[in-house]
């Protein structure tokens, strides 16, 4: 699939602040390109962002209705009543309870928690999990990262005598649901200044405004912080703002002193002796964290997640380690099948939209599945599978910049139920009513999306020289950490290089070992999945390379490398 290149270019005014930046902070120009690009146009701005402080954090009480889940949560403990930490099943919503559940516990042992069965209850806040909590004596629910729309789940809680503090961050419907109080920065009518938390960071800010009110050491929610940090990088918000300070101040902790549950994980993932980056919050904790409730229930990775017994937490990431083999297993026959149907479409190469169902397909998977057609198709995708009686439901993923939550919502009179955001969504729908889904949410993409939308790009941050690329180069981008949407690692150009000595097929073919020259520096990188260009270099013809600056290290000696993105043969 072809790729298209975005240089990012400066304006006067950021090109000047690059050159002051460079003299002032004693680095490269492209360095100081590259700060200035991020709006970082003076020495202080630099020095704060790359000393980020918890004291930056917003008050909590800005939030709407803060004041009264507070008010709700101190009466609640004074009373001795009995508390349910509610959470939805995936990483958000798991870290969420862990979270709240691990600074609850030390202010009341009256506590339990609740994750829904993905496949009886579904998404959100379920009859059952009301009934729960009112046969468990609870007459306090704290839902983490889902209630939003539970308009009608809130009168029956209401009507039993089961209060809900709400902690969601999905965009709002059209009514807000009568808990008793629905913390969510995306209301129209909440004014707190950053509008990016995840549903764990929500949670997090009603535990700091408890802490607040009852004079609590803010370290005791502060070391939870490792929790966040996991769910800003899995649930794929921004690491701008708030989101960049707490995931910085979060893997800051993890690293130094990480819980009983966390280590077992590193420990099956091994990377035990590892520096945990955001990537490894995304591809090692991220998935097994996941798995739990895809595979079997969400419930166990909160167990892990709070233990403090270092053997039963090492017996249970093995468990949770068993279930994420489960689900690779079933996503590659998830997505081998969907594409097998989409191949036997003979309209499919004229579609904007993927939209594909089987009954037989494992509804932990679908959402893995979507983002794997995402990016063999690249357009809107939506994988479907077999819910209760009629009823169909599954995922949604989007592509660049394109707003998929608006897409499905001009098709919602089809629809029994939905949630989600720009680039992610749940869906629910009559088997029946599929066709014309199908037809309509085609019908609206193919009227809104851009040519542009349509092609993955990659976002090149400068055009620099190999001579560029050296360890004060590095360090520099690692004090722009951590990475993720909004704050993306940066992507550097270099034109024209050739083969030095040693570029050459790996891995079967599969992959290129690059070692590469601009005739006055070498550096030697990785391209996966580009071992077909080989012959090009070995001819000795040129490339110009799309990559990230990385580190390598290989048998004790570490060196820097280029992880190349793409190549354009010249």
């Amino acid at each position: 699939m072809e790729i298209n290149w975005r240089l990012k270019q400066l304006t006067a005014d950021e090109q000047q602040a690059a050159e002051r930046l460079s003299t002032e902070l004693d680095i490269s120009l492209a360095a100081g390109r590259i700060l200035a690009g991020r709006g970082l146009r003076t020495a202080a701005k630099a020095r704060a962002y790359i000393r980020p402080t918890l004291d930056s954090l917003h008050d909590p009480f800005l939030m709407r209705d803060m004041t009264a889940a507070v008010d709700r949560l101190c009466r609640a403990i004074d009373n001795h009543e009995r508390i349910m930490v509610y959470g939805d099943y995936d990483v958000d919503g798991t870290t969420a309870v862990a979270l709240m559940y691990s600074f609850l516990r030390t202010q009341t042992d009256n506590l339990i928690y609740y994750i829904p069965d993905r496949y009886t209850e579904g998404y959100g806040i379920s009859t059952k999990g009301i009934d729960t909590a009112k046969e468990k004596g609870c007459t306090l629910v704290i839902a983490l990262d889902c209630g939003i729309k539970a308009v009608e789940k809130m009168e029956y809680a209401n009507s039993i005598g089961v209060d809900f503090i709400i902690c969601d961050h999905h965009t709002p419907g059209d009514i807000t649901p009568k808990a008793v109080a629905v913390l969510n920065m995306k209301r129209t009518d909440c004014h707190y200044p950053f509008k990016e938390l995840s549903g764990c960071g929500v949670g997090f800010k009603l535990a700091q405004a408890y802490a607040q009110r009852r004079g609590i050491d803010m370290q005791e929610v502060y070391r939870l912080l490792p929790l966040l940090a996991m769910s800003i990088a899995s649930d794929i918000v921004p690491v701008t703002g708030e989101n960049r300070i707490l995931a910085f101040y979060g893997l800051r902790a993890l690293n130094a002193q990480p819980s009983v549950g966390l280590q077992a994980i590193m420990q099956v993932a091994g990377i035990a002796d590892k520096n945990i980056t955001m990537s490894d919050l995304v591809y090692k904790f991220g998935p097994r964290i996941n798995a739990a409730g895809r595979i079997k229930s969400g419930a166990e990775a909160v167990r892990l997640l709070i233990t403090d017994d270092a053997e039963a937490a090492l017996r249970f990431a093995k468990d949770i380690d068993s279930y994420n083999q489960d689900r690779r297993d079933y996503d590659s026959k998830t997505t081998d099948e969907a594409l097998e149907q989409l191949q036997q479409d003979p309209m499919n190469s004229s579609k904007h939209t993927t939209v594909v169902f089987s009954p037989e397909w494992h509804k932990g998977v679908v959402g893995i599945a979507a983002s794997r057609l995402t990016e063999t198709y690249y357009r809107p995708t939506i994988v479907l599978t077999a819910g209760e009686d009629d009823i169909i439901s599954g995922s949604a993923r989007s592509v660049s910049d394109f707003d998929i939550y608006t897409a499905i919502d001009s098709c919602r009179d089809l629809l029994t139920n939905f949630g989600g955001h720009k680039f992610a969504a749940g869906l629910s729908m009559h088997k029946a009513d599929l066709p014309e889904f199908k037809r309509r949410f085609e019908e609206y993409v193919a009227a809104h999306i851009t040519p542009e939308q349509q092609v993955p790009t990659l976002d090149i941050e400068a055009e620099v020289e190999l001579s560029d690329m050296n360890w004060k180069m590095y360090k520099i981008l690692q004090c722009l950490e951590p990475f993720g949407p909004g704050n993306e690692r940066p992507l550097f150009l270099c034109r024209n290089l050739i083969n030095n000595r040693n570029t050459r097929a790996v891995s079967e073919g599969r992959h290129l070992h690059l070692d590469l020259t601009d005739r006055i520096v070498a550096m030697d990188g990785i391209a996966f999945g580009q071992g077909e260009k080989a012959e090009h270099l070995q001819n000795g013809k040129s490339i110009d390379v799309c990559f990230y600056l990385e580190e390598n290290s290989y048998r004790g000696r570490t060196t820097l490398q280029m992880n190349a993105q793409d190549i354009k043969l010249n």
